[in-house]
């Protein structure tokens, strides 16, 4: 390669890195609507070479057709979580007299057995703070999960026009060997699917295992709290336990011990094993994946890919590890 072949080789590598950058830089808030098209596409691929390949349906059609399917599997649920949450809410008496009430009384107990006030004049001044920053907080949150909803059904359709051709030109680009790029696209497919379809799965059971020990234990608006824990079953190490571990310290100061307790005993011996026995049969059945991969990947997931690093972080790890693999075998046991 000549001199001036070199500098156009690699001012080009230049300017491709630093457009890249600039993209994502600007395409970083939509980054959760990319994500999420990438992941159902990878689920729904198959479905698509089917309909265009053995049934013969055109492209559109086809993207079309699956599109909607998408949009019910994920719409229905969605709308039952929803108005079941809103009905749950209706039942909450937000009379500000009842509400403070309450509050006061929590408030008193904890004073009495542990001599802290929670309500001291500091505390609601920086409760009061927080106030306006959670509210805006949950506005973004919404307004993100709507729009990146809408990105991830634009992007997803176009991903699936594209098809093969799509997979052939991506597969070109990997900087890898046959090989090589096999077992990148393997582990990607596996980490995928096993997190799209596990994490979820995991959530609902632990959800339905909840929700039967919050109606046993006579915990107030059970659904509400079920519907809750299903969310923080996802969350690194804490998971369920920051649901449930504070309705029972609630319990147990407002001097309903005998079910304060019955939760905790309940929480720890079922919810907790039912985690631990459910994660290790899926990574059996879908992946096997080391328990710190997936306790670190969803740490570094959410905080870097938000809502979708559930299912990215693990798969960064994992190909991280991979990567250094390649590393490995190709350039540095054949010095040996």
């Amino acid at each position: 390669m000549t001199t001036k072949e070199q500098y156009w080789k690699y001012t080009l590598i230049a300017l491709i890195v630093f457009m890249a950058i600039l993209l994502f830089r600007e395409y970083a808030p939509f980054l959760s609507g990319f994500l999420g098209a990438s992941t159902v596409y990878i689920l729904v691929r198959k479905q698509m070479f089917y309909l265009i390949e053995k049934k013969k349906w055109g492209r559109s059609l086809s993207a079309s057709l699956i599109l909607a399917e998408v949009l019910l599997i994920f719409l229905i649920p969605c709308s039952f979580a929803v108005w079941l949450l809103i009905q749950e809410l209706h039942g909450i008496n937000l009379d500000p007299s009842a509400t403070i009430n309450v509050i006061q009384k929590f408030a008193d107990a904890i004073k009495e057995k542990t001599g802290y006030y929670v309500l001291s004049t500091d505390n609601m001044v920086k409760a009061a703070a927080y106030l306006p920053k959670i509210g805006q907080i949950i506005i973004n949150s919404v307004s993100s999960f709507v729009l990146n909803s809408v990105i991830l059904l634009f992007v997803l359709y176009f991903l699936l026009i594209g098809g093969r051709k799509m997979e052939e030109y991506f597969y070109d680009l990997l900087p890898f060997n046959n090989a090589n790029k096999k077992d990148v696209l393997r582990e990607v497919d596996v980490m995928v699917k096993s997190n799209a379809i596990g994490i979820p799965l995991l959530a609902i059971i632990q959800g339905c295992f909840a929700f039967a020990g919050y109606w046993i234990f006579d915990v107030p608006n059970p659904v509400l709290f079920a519907f809750v824990t299903c969310f923080a079953s996802i969350i690194p190490v804490v998971g369920t336990m920051a649901i449930w571990f504070p309705i029972a310290i609630y319990m147990a100061i407002s001097g309903d011990w005998m079910n304060a307790l019955g939760l905790t005993a309940y929480s720890l011996i079922v919810i907790s094993n039912v985690d631990n026995l459910l994660r290790l049969f899926l990574q059996k059945k879908l992946a096997n994946i080391h328990p710190l991969i997936t306790v670190f990947g969803v740490v570094i997931g959410l905080s870097v890919f938000g809502f979708w690093g559930v299912i990215f972080g693990p798969l960064y790890l994992s190909m991280f590890v991979l990567l250094v693999n390649i590393f490995k075998q190709e350039y540095l046991d054949k010095d040996r």
